[in-house]
């Protein structure tokens, strides 16, 4: 089943690669500790020495591979050639296309490549180029959201579309526990991608506030009211805070270029302004009105209870899919 692993790994469980550096190596070598894949994020902008130190330092935090995701809508091409040359696990590619000489290079380097995908369209483009698996994300994830379609609606629909090439299909999406873990696989996924659940662990660099909304609250919605200026067309699924209740209603034209600073953060060694309704969320190095700062959550955000490590997270999600694989279906 599933929870055997994915991509040569231990479990069928990844971490998203959480923006802009909510998943920093202490995060991701937890996850790898514990048998899943756990992926750092790129900085949105072109670093490659920074992105080395980082890839370096969560070596030294873990023995075991690990990914870097990549955001194609923003520069990326040195970033991405530091990722090779350190010859990571795994390299993930979003919100951009996924090209067949990105492909070559990253297999040349025998570095894995996985594109995450918001449709069978994009699936269908991607299977052709020789990926070695594919995420495919529905509507409820968490963050910028490329997709319209529910995941359990298109997940079906993307294992059929790859059978006959043998390519993992990874299901992201909404998932929080062993019941998602468990339909995913159901539905023919060889594993699952979880963002807002690794968000919510003691490794994750999110603020200790974004961290506790996250336990508080259990809804979303589907907006695209943060961020509109610097990355247009970007909709996003955000936590249903007070700040996000008074704003969302806010005019077509409006962005975050006109609006107050409210905080400061060091976002991957730069320190920053936060601007209202600028899209950044809350690190732990954040200052300000944290409150009133993006916090982007899953529909799955109700079923996340406490703060937790994230090796636990991996542990229980894999014992708990057993026993209920056991009990449901044996």
């Amino acid at each position: 089943m599933g929870w055997k692993g994915v991509l040569g790994f231990d479990y069928g469980i990844v971490q998203a690669p959480l923006g802009p550096d909510i998943s920093g190596p202490e995060l991701v070598a937890a996850v790898a500790n514990a048998g899943g894949l756990g992926f750092l994020r790129a900085p949105d902008w072109e670093d490659p020495n920074y992105l080395r130190e980082l890839i370096r330092k969560t070596r030294t935090l873990t023995d075991k591979p690990f990914g870097v995701g990549v955001v194609l809508a923003f520069p990326h091409e040195e970033n991405i050639k530091a990722i090779l040359e350190e010859k990571v696990g795994v390299l993930q590619v979003y919100w951009g296309e996924c090209s067949q000489q990105l492909v070559d290079k990253a297999h040349k380097a025998g570095v894995k490549i996985v594109p995450q995908v918001g449709s069978y369209e994009e699936a269908n483009t991607a299977k052709d180029l020789g990926v070695d698996a594919i995420i495919v994300q529905g509507r409820e994830a968490g963050g910028h959201v490329i997709g319209q379609e529910g995941l359990f609606p298109l997940l079906p629909r993307v294992v059929d579309l790859v059978g006959e090439r043998d390519i993992p299909v990874i299901a992201a999406g909404g998932i929080v526990d062993a019941s998602g873990y468990v339909a995913a696989l159901a539905l023919g996924a060889q594993g699952v991608c979880l963002g807002t659940r690794f968000v919510a662990t003691e490794e994750s660099n999110a603020h200790p506030i974004y961290k506790k909304k996250l336990v508080e609250f259990d809804r979303t919605e589907y907006t695209d009211i943060f961020g509109r200026a610097r990355w247009p067309n970007a909709p996003q699924r955000v936590l249903e805070t007070p700040f996000f209740n008074e704003w969302k209603s806010i005019l077509p034209h409006e962005n975050e270029a006109n609006q107050p600073v409210l905080g400061r953060s060091t976002i991957h060694g730069k320190e920053r302004e936060i601007r209202r309704l600028g899209g950044t969320v809350p690190n732990s190095t954040a200052t300000g009105d944290i409150e009133s700062m993006a916090m982007y959550a899953g529909q799955g955000v109700g079923l996340i209870k406490e703060i937790l490590p994230a090796g636990e997270v991996v542990k229980r999600l894999v014992e708990d899919a057993k026993v209920l694989i056991k009990n449901k279906f044996s």
